[in-house]
């Protein structure tokens, strides 16, 4: 059957994270549900499908805000650009993180659940009052398991890794995903830490930092002040 180039693009992205040996069984499980909408944006680097993309997780956050279910997540696939090096990648992320806040902050408040200052262990992205632990892809990667073909932003609701820890779940599948990452991609990923330890920003863009990175980002939205665990 014909593909159009987004239904093609959308097609590899689901056969990656669908592969019955990538670590993540959350995004398995969220994939095989149906559970991942997707999008395919222009260039990474440019903001003309910003407001696309803005409408299309607004609209994620209130499908994903009545599921009776667990595990859901939105994925924004670029065409472009055919990035060589990790420092690249990270510094259009955070460009385009950047100016989805700023639109953001026009009509919404940051989540209150979280901190918006991305130096605090209780940091988390915010869009729609919605806090998101971002997962960046991309074919440059030294983390195999975020070697996608195109890049790719991930946004995994915040609330979810609180009801996991609530059911007594999270701390087991924590630990299959990164005993399944060893065999996967070699290593565990040395930025990982749990949600209160550090700031989560050190993980979004998957490179490894050393002591001097300072994280870009900076919120125009109103001062959140309830910086609680997400409920």
């Amino acid at each position: 059957m014909f593909l159009t180039n987004s239904e093609s693009i959308i097609s590899d992205f689901h056969a990656f994270v669908g592969d019955e040996s990538y670590p993540c069984v959350a995004a398995r499980a969220a994939m095989s549900r149906q559970h991942i909408p997707c999008l395919v944006a222009g260039h990474m680097g440019c903001p003309a499908d910003d407001g696309r993309i803005l409408d299309f997780l607004r609209d994620f956050v209130k499908n994903f805000r009545k599921a009776d279910t667990a595990l859901h997540s939105a994925a924004i696939i670029f065409t472009g650009p055919e990035l060589q090096t990790e420092e690249s990648f990270d510094r259009i992320l955070w460009n385009r993180l950047q100016a989805l806040s700023d639109l953001d902050a026009q009509t919404f408040r940051y989540d209150q659940r979280v901190s918006a200052d991305p130096t605090q262990p209780t940091f988390s992205f915010s869009l729609a009052e919605e806090a998101f632990f971002i997962i960046g892809l991309h074919p440059a990667s030294s983390r195999r398991a975020r070697q996608f073909k195109y890049p790719a932003i991930v946004f995994n609701p915040h609330v979810q890794f609180q009801h996991l820890r609530e059911s007594n779940r999270y701390e087991k599948m924590k630990n299959i995903v990164r005993r399944r990452d060893i065999l996967y991609s070699g290593s565990i990923n040395p930025m990982l830490k749990d949600f209160g330890e550090a700031s989560e920003a050190y993980q979004y863009s998957g490179r490894q930092y050393d002591s001097s990175w300072s994280c870009p980002f900076k919120v125009a939205h109103e001062e959140p002040q309830d910086h609680s665990t997400p409920e």
